[in-house]
């Protein structure tokens, strides 16, 4: 089984070749090439991702070095730095941003069964935006602020399996309210925000599609009481209320009744207001869901100590685009890796043992398999021996 197949190019059997060079015909991504194929620059991208590689002449001489195993890995012929460079700066971002969509749609039915430890059956989606700091004589299309330059990473994700599902990469000063435009609310789904979010008419946007939200509140929301529900003080809770907005503006964005809760935390010693247009859930379930937005934190700390995406390749938008899409598309296949194989190491775990072992001529789950024997009998030889036999 895979004999004779490097561990790369095992991995890439779990892409659908068809479905990439769909993406690529959708945008006319090779008109013109002769040499050095959409897919080529894809498998040197994604070897970045997954070796670490600082620098596109890393990236030369590290294929370099493995020149024996390139064709059967789907290289036709070596990687120069100069080809790659170009084809980052030329090549449509769309076409690898499409690719990462369509390896998200096989991940997510996969981690559809994880519990999340909610009374809920429900999707929730959790949004939030991370800024990537570059120098902005480099790169002048991506202002910030304070004279600095930047990405933003508009990023929702969906809790079960932590699986992006809408990315809108802009420059920096972009307000993160903005994305909510972008966004198509799905019917019956709950999406998870932090007050940076707060926009009455968008968020009445959600409600008339049927959506619902949780978002914290911020402390000069004007309101007025309508009802206030029974609650238990020991739980945390500290109220449950229907309210209607009283404020000039906001009145007439978001002219419904909102629920409002509060929440002390003890963990954190803070207390936190919430708004929500569900007005069925349990008050400590609206709270356990805002919790969850945690998870799109972890997420963003984890691309970037894991991927790379704070150093680039190229400094035009659309290498920047390219190489944070072709991030995001390793990091779904690795997932899909681990949901498909049943492993029960973690994605980092995963990342780790990957990054030395790609041109190793070993089934993956055999590699696995070593792996996990190889640290059981390391913490054997550990244990101290009572007896001498």
């Amino acid at each position: 089984m895979n004999r004779g197949q490097t561990v790369f190019a095992q991995l890439i059997q779990y892409i659908s070749h068809n479905e990439f060079h769909r993406c690529v015909q959708r945008y006319d991504g090779e008109h013109g090439v002769r040499q050095f194929s959409c897919w080529e620059q894809f498998l040197a991208m994604a070897f970045a991702q997954l070796t670490y590689r600082e620098s596109l002449r890393d990236i030369e001489v590290s294929l370099a070095a493995h020149r024996q195993k390139l064709y059967h890995s789907g290289f036709r012929s070596l990687v120069k730095r100069s080809t790659l460079a170009e084809a980052n700066e030329k090549r449509d971002w769309k076409i690898y941003a499409d690719f990462a969509h369509s390896l998200i749609q096989i991940a997510r039915p996969l981690y559809a069964d994880t519990d999340l430890g909610l009374d809920l059956n429900a999707t929730v989606y959790a949004l939030d935006a991370t800024t990537i700091d570059l120098c902005l004589s480099l790169f002048p299309w991506a202002p910030s602020r304070y004279g600095h330059g930047g990405v933003k990473l508009h990023t929702m994700i969906d809790i079960q399996g932590s699986i992006p599902v809408f990315i809108d990469i802009t420059h920096a000063r972009v307000s993160d309210v903005l994305v909510l435009d972008k966004i198509v609310p799905q019917p019956g789904s709950y999406i998870v925000m932090d007050r940076g979010y707060i926009d009455f008419q968008r968020l009445y946007r959600f409600n008339q599609a049927l959506a619902f939200f949780v978002i914290r509140a911020k402390g000069d929301l004007q309101f007025q009481r309508r009802l206030s529900r029974p609650i238990d003080r020991s739980t945390g809770l500290r109220s449950d209320q229907t309210i209607v907005l009283t404020g000039p503006k906001s009145s007439q964005r978001y002219p419904l009744p909102i629920r409002r809760i509060s929440y002390f935390s003890e963990e954190t010693d803070t207390r936190l207001v919430f708004l929500t247009n569900d007005f069925h859930l349990s008050a400590l379930t609206v709270a356990a869901i805002y919790r969850k937005r945690w998870q799109v934190e972890l997420f963003f700390k984890w691309i970037k100590q894991h991927l790379r995406i704070k150093r680039f390749f190229g400094t035009s938008s659309n290498s920047v685009k390219t190489q944070v899409w072709i991030a995001v598309a390793v990091y779904v296949l690795i997932a899909i890796v681990k949901k498909e194989l049943a492993l029960p190491h973690s994605l980092y775990t995963i990342l780790q043992i990957l990054s030395t072992t790609l041109f190793e001529k070993t089934p993956v789950l055999l590699m696995f398999q070593r792996y996990d024997f190889e640290t059981r009998i390391d913490d054997a030889s550990k244990q101290l021996m009572l007896f001498d036999i």
